[in-house]
């Protein structure tokens, strides 16, 4: 299929990087991923975390910033960012009350976006479900949110997950905002009523239709989440990564 590179976002493992971070990025890379998201650094500085990147064989994909550091911090979040080698800003999650929360959370995007881009890095805002809310006026604020912001300056981090929980189309997405995602969270949902986190290739989404859009979409990385797992969640990694294994051929290195 294609060689776009494997990450995990280390939410995914929160609990093991705050007992051993070093030791999970190991785990991670024996695992066969190429690289790692990261939701912060723990104790590390970002000096250190490359190093350790370096010597264990991973990549700095991405980083999810909230959103007050991107607002009020930006300068030391893309320094972070060139530290550890990413190319990649993202925000991860914010909270709405109403649409002028998502006017405001625009403005913001507009600023950071544009003052990452002329620093040689890529704002990227990551989805939920309910920014798949109707507005009044027609389309969702996930639509208007990239609708009202520069393609050069803003682009998507897809969640598959969420997208489906919202009751829509991951492929319609990521095709209608055709290289703008540089960034895809591969996830599965079982087929139950619950529509739980599932292990990639247990559950119902269709992943091969979202992992042969990649190439031509110009998405750069794949990155694995589960928010929650009913078994360890290095055991649901590895399940999701010996299903990835089948489909993309660069990972049987």
């Amino acid at each position: 299929m294609n060689a776009i590179p494997v990450a995990v976002q280390l939410y995914t493992l929160r609990e093991e990087t705050e007992k051993d971070f070093e030791g999970t990025l190991r785990k991670v890379a024996d695992l066969g991923f190429d690289g790692v998201e990261f939701a912060g650094l723990g104790d590390y500085t970002a000096s250190e975390m490359k190093e350790i990147l370096d010597e264990i064989g991973l990549t700095a994909a991405s980083s999810h910033v909230p959103l007050e550091q991107i607002k009020n911090n930006l300068t030391q979040v893309i320094e972070v960012q060139k530290t550890l080698g990413s190319k990649y800003i993202v925000c991860p999650y914010f909270e709405p009350q109403n649409e002028n929360d998502y006017q405001q959370l625009i403005e913001i995007l507009k600023r950071a976006g544009e003052m990452c881009r002329l620093e040689g890095i890529k704002l990227c805002y990551h989805n939920h479900d309910f920014e798949l809310e109707k507005r009044q006026e027609g389309g969702t604020f996930l639509e208007m949110i990239f609708e009202e912001t520069d393609p050069l300056d803003v682009k998507a981090e897809f969640d598959i997950y969420w997208l489906k929980k919202a009751g829509e189309d991951p492929v319609e997405w990521i095709k209608r905002y055709d290289r703008r995602t540089p960034l895809l969270h591969l996830k599965d949902m079982t087929t139950d009523e619950e529509q739980f986190f599932a292990e990639l290739g247990s559950g119902g989404i269709d992943l091969d239709s979202v992992l042969s859009l990649g190439e031509q979409t110009d998405v750069q990385w794949w990155i694995v989440e589960q928010d929650e797992s009913r078994k360890s969640p290095l055991e649901s990694l590895e399940i999701s990564m010996n299903y990835l294994k089948t489909k993309l051929p660069h990972l049987m290195k």
